[in-house]
């Protein structure tokens, strides 16, 4: 199977996941591994223009969320070895988690505001 890309829709994705804090390559990433059932880095990289730095980076960071999980695959003869990703919980549950803590960001601000206001009567 070849790999398209990111469609429009994806790149939209991209955009909106980057308006709620994350960085451009973990949203490239997630989105692109929202796609696929199981995917490599170096499938990662051809479909979203990243280069191999940033997709590791992205990929840590996304493990770190507990977002995407990550099994050896066995190889023959020598090389790197070569690690086969995915998401370890539903898209969906992403977004809900993203969800919540943009509305504890809005939570902060109003509250935020609402002190402002009290303390400059």
């Amino acid at each position: 199977m070849t790999d398209k890309g990111l469609t429009k829709k994806d790149e939209t994705l991209v955009e909106l996941l980057m308006r709620t804090g994350l960085s451009k390559n973990m949203a490239k990433t997630l989105v692109y591994l929202r796609k696929k059932e199981e995917t490599t880095s170096v499938e990662i990289e051809s479909a979203t223009g990243l280069r191999q730095p940033e997709v590791s980076i992205a990929m840590q960071d996304l493990r770190r969320r507990k977002w995407v999980s990550k099994r050896d695959i066995k190889k023959e003869g020598k090389g790197r070895p070569v690690h086969s990703n995915k998401l370890a919980i539903p898209f969906e549950k992403i977004i809900e988690t993203i969800e919540a803590e943009e509305k504890k960001k809005i939570e902060s601000i109003e509250s935020n505001i609402k002190h402002l206001k009290e303390i400059a009567k």
